[in-house]
Parts: structure tokens; C-alpha cells; sequence
């Protein structure tokens, strides 16, 4: 502890009379919290009294330095309290060690180690608040409370006595609740395992890592302040791994990869099909992702510097079918009518039972978010709890673009959820030249109308195809394919150029204006790109397109039937949702007509719902809840889906009008294709092959 000036130490002893104790009046910004203290009280035993929001790893001992706080110098007349320099302890040499070795601003305080000696007012940084907010860049959303279902505590452990025997863990649990008022009540066999010799490494000195205020699950020698988790977003075509500081809330390290369980089948119920057709098929799928997690972790903690031994707990989201086959269970049942989940609630399962046992600490738990229903999974669950529609007066849509779209529509007062099979083709695949987005990939277009000549921007390079110097700029990755923002821009920009009809068939009578027009067969197809290779939108693309953008319009516009009431704001969610032009998206259709400036990009926002779970516990109850209260419309039993699947063929659409689109947005005359050379606009509309 920090040097205390005596004659003050003797005004707080415990003999002292009420009356001769000598008090001072302290505030806390930006809580507002105040109360009368003794002089000499520690200001983190005063902010502990008062309920301030003051973070400490050490209890006090001047180790971890998270009790950081600023005194405030000046007369507050807002507080009616002078604070005066004086009015602090002179900095200790607790408070001069720490800043020579971790480093301090010059105008903080370790809490611990800092004293009353007059009245103050004591601002607390946001940095220092155990609850601290990790702000998040879109203005709209709330931000993160940090408030972790693990948390580190240091103590120090009586040792044994022959007088007084009692076990090593029974003594840690009294240390922890006297320093720390935790009752703690469980531990696993590892923690046991190892807490002996921790106890004696640390000279009876350790730091505790404890669940929920209960639970043990881990014991280090020593004074230890690391604590990590991760975010795990098990999509049906990437995985990806958020590692994460579970104190400070700070992405340390990202990866992801293609999920392994492809290879049996690009779509989700292609992989159930498998799982019925090949005995033991799901234990092979279960095997793939688990792997791949595996390796994902070991990477994320590789490349960040991170003791895999510092991972204390998972959150993991993913659609129904890949939470079954992640936790090992058939999905089978998802396969047909009526879609029975084994479970729809939260669960908590041990990571070793998830084959994790060496890529994380022993007791690390995993958590998975609960599914709302059938197709709907703990992924959509993660964007709600990310983009919190249920707290705002707009009626907002939010779309997760996947294999699978899982849609949610509603406001505070009323939300529904649904799922379309969209099919893999809105992220390039299932479309002729199709890639994933990876440097050569073609991701932004724009066509010329009168000439009908394409320029295109890949990812990789900042130029345009028709900039001086894109030759050179590409020349190591080249121009490989086209991803799935690519085609959607390509698409729009066709349509919007005349090369397109709005039933989606390619205008082989524009074969006349430009030669990029060129026959395929019975159809026709335009060329992007030419060089090596030649990259093409045949007929089949659009119609791929065209399935995906009406099976989600057609979801999206069934739960506005049930709502009663139009999309006022638009959330595109998902690897592919954050690069899509919103301008491109309703051209196409592909979502229901909305103020453009009201529409959002939000990337993965499933995984970010993840996060929230991590490092806030009440996110847990929360989304717990919620689920619950989410209206499931199964658009597999829903007369109107057909209905409504047809109109949504047409570029936008066959009927619904697009008066906001209108707006910012020539759309062309309606026409249909001619036969090349006709030179009219009604010509034998082309059938597509097959």
C-alpha cells in the first residue's frame, strides 16, 4: 500500500470515537455518486462503498493498475465541493513503481493506492470502469457493456496449518470470499489438479479465474490479468474466430476460413441429404468443423501472442443445421416437415467436449446462442441481438444474406422471423465465372448505356479497369472471376443499360449495338472481361440470381403480410451484405422498396452478436428471452411464398411499385427480348435451355 501520512492513518483507527473522526466529502464523475469518508480511506474502498463503477483485478494491492482515476483540481459549483491538490495523498511509491514499469498519464491516481485527505471530486475514465463500453463505429446501434461471464481475481491464500487443517481449495474459496465477497461453490477436476501446485508457486499468492461469481475454472501462481474469449461464427460456406479481451473488450486477432463441410455439399440441405444417404455422414461432418475450429483457434492465438491456456470461454452461432452438426447431434430432422430442432434453448457445454481439449484452458466453456426455430438459427438470434430491432419505433428488416437468408422483420412492438433458400449464387457461387471475394475478384461494375462498354474495379486494387496503370495494379493477381457484389452490380447495371428485360432474359437484339453481346447456344451472354480468362454473364447467371433475389423478396414481403405494416429500414447483415450496394440490391429486388439512406450495411453482424454475448452475460438473458417472443413464419407452408416468389422474377418486380427507388434511380421502359436482328422491341421471347 501507498505511504499514509500518520497523524491522518490515526484519525481512521477503529477506536476512534464518530465525533473525533475527521471526514472529507467525496463525488464521483460521471456516475454522480457521493458520500462523507474518513480521511485516509483509500479512494477504491470508497468507490467499492458507494457502488462506483471502478475496476480492480489485484483487490487493491497496487499490481493490476485498472483502478486508474483522475482527481479533479478546481471549485465544482455544481457539487458545491472545492477540490484541491492537497486534497489527495502525495504519490506513493506503489503509484511511482507501477508508472515506471506499465506506464500512467500524469494526471491518474492508482485508486488503490491513493488516499482522502480532504474533499474531492474523482473522475473515473472509461478505461477504469469495470462495466466499460466498447463504442461501436455505427451511430445507431448501442455500444457493448463489458460485464464478462469470467472475471480474474487475485488473492492471497492462508497457508496450512496443523492447527487448523483445512484443504487448499477450501482455503482459496475463504480467501475469495473475504477479499473479494464471492461464494464460490464448484470447480472442475483440472482446476483441482493443479491448484497445489499454483498455491506453492505463487507463495500462496493467486490469481483465480471464476464463472458467474461461483464457479473456479482456473488458478494461476502469481498475479495473472490476461483472460481472452472467442466470438465463433460457424457459417455454412466460412467459419470465422473473433479472439477477444475479455476485460477490455479489444479484437485481438481475426481468422476464418472456408467451412470444410463444403465438400459434402455446397447448400445446407445438400449436406442433410448426405448425412441420409451415407451412414455415419453427420459424425464426418461433425469431425470437419470441429477440426477446422480447432486449427481456426490455435491460429487466432498463435498470431495474437496468446497462451491458448488464457482462452477461457467460446460463443458460438451458427444456423440450425450447423449447430447440430457442431454439437454433434443428426440433423436429419431439419431435413423435411416440420423441421424439429433437438433443442431450441441456450446451451453451455464444456470445450473439451467440442474435441477442444490443448487449443483452449481446460475449463473453458462453450456457449451457444439459442435458435429461434426450424431454419432460423442461433446466428439470426446474434444479428437481432447485434442490430436490436426490438428497440426501435421504425419497422426495420433485417436480412442475414447466406446460403440460407434468415429474416427478421418488426419494432419494439412485434417481431417476426423466417428463412428463405436463397442457395449459395448471391456469394458467387453457382455462377459461371463465380468466386469468393479474394484479390481478382471483380466486386464493383458500372456500364456505359450508350455504348454498352463495362468497366470494373477488383478487389485488390483501387483503380478502375479503364485507369491508366490497372494493368499494372492487377498484374500479380489478375482478373480471376466475379464475386458476389460483382454480379449483383453487374446484373443491375445491365438491366439499367437495356441488356437485360425485367423478366431477366439477355436482349440478344443489343448483339446489333455492342459485340460483347454474343450467342451461347439457344440464350445469350454478355462479356465482362476479356483476356484470360474471359469472363462472362451467361443466361444461367441471371436465372441464378434471379431465384436467390425472389426466394428472399418473397420471405421478406410474406413477413410485411403478417406484419400489416411496409419496411421503413433495411439491415443487410453477412460477409456478402456488407459489400452490396443498397442502390444495386433494390434495383435487382432483391429487397422490398425503402428510402435508399435508410438501408444499411453491417457486415457480420452474427458474429458481433456473438461478441455481445461474450463479453456481456445479461446479453445472454436477454436474447434468451427474446427468442421466445419471435414469431416464426415458415414460408414452406405458406400459400402466399409462390405467390409472392413469381412477382419477385421480374426485375425489380413484376407489380410492386418502387416509388423510393424512382426517386434516386432512371429505371428503363419496360420491353421485351427480340430475336438479334429484328431491330423490334416484341420479338420470340428466348427460352432458356434445360
Amino acid at each position: 500500500m501507498a505511504d499514509i501520512d500518520p497523524a491522518d492513518a490515526s484519525t481512521t483507527s477503529d477506536g476512534s470515537s464518530q465525533e473525533n473522526v475527521k471526514t472529507a466529502h467525496v463525488v464521483f464523475t460521471p456516475s454522480g455518486k457521493r458520500g462523507d469518508f474518513p480521511v485516509g480511506t483509500p479512494i477504491l474502498q470508497a468507490a467499492r462503498q458507494l457502488g462506483v463503477d471502478l475496476d480492480s483485478v489485484c483487490g487493491g494491492r497496487g499490481i493490476c493498475g485498472r483502478c486508474q482515476v483522475v482527481p479533479g483540481i478546481g471549485d465544482f459549483s455544481k457539487f458545491k465541493v472545492k477540490s484541491k491538490p492537497e486534497n489527495v495523498s502525495e504519490f506513493g511509491k506503489v503509484e511511482d513503481r507501477y508508472k515506471q514499469k506499465r506506464g500512467m498519464k500524469d494526471d491518474r491516481r492508482l485508486g488503490c493506492s491513493s488516499f482522502i485527505h480532504g474533499d474531492l471530486v474523482i473522475d473515473i475514465p472509461a478505461d477504469s470502469q469495470v462495466h466499460k463500453q466498447v463504442v461501436r463505429k455505427r451511430a445507431e446501434v448501442r455500444n457493448i457493456e463489458i460485464d464478462p461471464i469470467v472475471r480474474l481475481h487475485y488473492v492471497e491464500v492462508e497457508e496450512p496449518d496443523m492447527h487448523h487443517p483445512s484443504g487448499d481449495l477450501e482455503r482459496l474459496e475463504k480467501a475469495l470470499k473475504e477479499q473479494w465477497d464471492l461464494t464460490v461453490d464448484r470447480a472442475d477436476l483440472p482446476v483441482l489438479q493443479g491448484l497445489q501446485k499454483a498455491l506453492r508457486k505463487g507463495e500462496w499468492k493467486v490469481t483465480a479465474a471464476v464463472r458467474n461469481g461461483h464457479k473456479l475454472v482456473h488458478v494461476w501462481p502469481g498475479f495473472h490479468e490476461k483472460a481472452f474469449g472467442c466470438a465463433v461464427d460457424v457459417g455454412s460456406t466460412t467459419m470465422s474466430v473473433h479472439l477477444t479481451d475479455l476485460q477490455t473488450g479489444e479484437v485481438v486477432n481475426s481468422v476464418g476460413a472456408m467451412n470444410p463441410q463444403i465438400r459434402f455439399g455446397e447448400d445446407l440441405m445438400s449436406r442433410v441429404s448426405y448425412v441420409m444417404m451415407n451412414p455415419g455422414g453427420d459424425a464426418e461432418m461433425t469431425n470437419a468443423v470441429r477440426e477446422t475450429l480447432g486449427y481456426l483457434l490455435v491460429q487466432a492465438a498463435t498470431e495474437a501472442m496468446v497462451d491458448p491456456n488464457d482462452i477461457l470461454e467460446l460463443v458460438l452461432v451458427g444456423n440450425p443445421i450447423m449447430h447440430h452438426l457442431i454439437l454433434g447431434v443428426d440433423p436429419t430432422e431439419l431435413g423435411w416437415a416440420p423441421f424439429a430442432l433437438a433443442t431450441n434453448q441456450s446451451l453451455r457445454v464444456s470445450a473439451a467436449e467440442l474435441d477442444l481439449k490443448g487449443k483452449v484452458n481446460p475449463g473453458a466453456r462453450a456457449y451457444f446462442l439459442p435458435c429461434v426455430a426450424g431454419h432460423v438459427g442461433a446466428d439470426c438470434a446474434a444479428v437481432v441481438l447485434a442490430e436490436g430491432p426490438q428497440y426501435r419505433d421504425e419497422v426495420t428488416l433485417v436480412v442475414d444474406v447466406g446460403t440460407n437468408a434468415e429474416i427478421v422483420l418488426g419494432n419494439k412492438e412485434r417481431l417476426l422471423a423466417c428463412s428463405s433458400p436463397t442457395g449459395p449464387a448471391l456469394e458467387g457461387a453457382q455462377i459461371s465465372s463465380g468466386q469468393r471475394a479474394a484479390p481478382g475478384a471483380i466486386e464493383r461494375v458500372r456500364i456505359d448505356p450508350e455504348t454498352l462498354e463495362p468497366r470494373f474495379k477488383v478487389i485488390g486494387s483501387d483503380l478502375w479497369s479503364n485507369d491508366e496503370g490497372f494493368a499494372d495494379s492487377t498484374k500479380r493477381i489478375g482478373v480471376s472471376g466475379i464475386c458476389g457484389s460483382g454480379i449483383i452490380e453487374v446484373l443491375a447495371e445491365m438491366f439499367l443499360a437495356g441488356l437485360i428485360t425485367e423478366d431477366g432474359i439477355i436482349d440478344g437484339s443489343m448483339a446489333q449495338k455492342s459485340d460483347r453481346v454474343v450467342p451461347e447456344g439457344r440464350t445469350f451472354s454478355y462479356i465482362l472481361h476479356r483476356g484470360e480468362p474471359e469472363i462472362r454473364v451467361t443466361q444461367a447467371d441471371v436465372r441464378a440470381i434471379q431465384l436467390a433475389k425472389a426466394a428472399l423478396y418473397a420471405g421478406a414481403q410474406l413477413l410485411v403480410d403478417k406484419l400489416g405494416k411496409p419496411v421503413e429500414r433495411v439491415v443487410l447483415a453477412g460477409a456478402f451484405g456488407s459489400h452490396i450496394d443498397a442502390k444495386y440490391a433494390m434495383v435487382l429486388g432483391l429487397i422490398p422498396d425503402c428510402p435508399l439512406d435508410m438501408v444499411a450495411s453491417v457486415g457480420n453482424a452474427a458474429g458481433t452478436g456473438a461478441r455481445i454475448a461474450l463479453l456481456n452475460r445479461q446479453a445472454r438473458n436477454e436474447i434468451k428471452e427474446l427468442v421466445t417472443r419471435i414469431e416464426k413464419v415458415e414460408t414452406a407452408v405458406e400459400p402466399r411464398f409462390q405467390e409472392h416468389f413469381v412477382g419477385a422474377m421480374a426485375f425489380p418486380h413484376k407489380t410492386a411499385p418502387f416509388p423510393n427507388l424512382e426517386k434516386a434511380v432512371q429505371l428503363p421502359e419496360k420491353k421485351a427480348a427480340s430475336d438479334p436482328g429484328s431491330g423490334e422491341g416484341g420479338g420470340r421471347r428466348r427460352r432458356r435451355r434445360g
